[in-house]
């Protein structure tokens, strides 16, 4: 074998070594993590509940006077589960409360959206966005209050399969610090399954 040949059959094997190891050398395709459907996130909740609420007064002004209420929360499915309906009726010192919650899932988006009102304004709030992660569901919008921009966190933790914890928070520094303002428990009636 002359020399040129082994030179030519060494450049064909170092060429094909290099190829394979750029081949090996290029990142692999990520595939996507496997995104959970949290269309039944809030199955949980269905049924009637005895609501225990806790609401700050005046929210980011420096006092801290809270006020409690007690009464019950209903919570109706639908949609087969994609959206549900919160019907919350309390009463306390400073008086009587009834709200709505509508719960919309966005399926392609995989997350939820909490719309609510109260009997006394009669319009849909900035919705909360979120979803439930761990068994723990946070929500969050940008809204105005006295005239101010600030964050609202609303989170939703199950307890056991009888209570649920719901708190919200304002921040008016861009997340860095949070306010409670509203803390409720509730506990569900007896035979109030969904």
């Amino acid at each position: 074998m002359s020399s040129r040949t082994c030179l030519l059959i060494l450049l064909v094997a170092t060429s094909s070594c290099v190829v394979a190891n750029a081949k090996c050398a290029q990142p692999a395709t990520l595939q996507p993590a496997a995104t959970r459907d949290g269309q039944h996130d809030f199955d949980f909740q269905i049924g009637s509940w005895k609501t225990h609420l806790q609401r700050r007064l005046h929210p980011l002004t420096g006092t801290n006077e809270w006020v409690e209420y007690d009464g019950t929360t209903i919570v109706r499915k639908v949609w087969g589960g994609k959206s549900n309906l919160v019907e919350l009726e309390v009463d306390g010192k400073p008086g009587h409360i009834e709200g709505a919650s509508w719960r919309l899932y966005n399926a392609e988006a995989r997350q939820w959206s909490l719309n609510f009102s109260n009997s006394a304004s009669g319009t849909l709030s900035t919705p909360t966005i979120g979803q439930f992660t761990n068994g723990r569901g946070e929500f969050y919008s940008q809204e105005s209050l006295n005239g101010r921009s600030i964050l609202v966190r609303f989170v939703i933790e199950p307890q056991d399969a009888d209570t649920c914890h719901f708190e919200q928070a304002f921040s008016d520094d861009g997340g860095k610090t949070w306010e409670t303002n509203w803390i409720a428990t509730d506990t569900r009636l007896p035979g109030g399954a969904g």
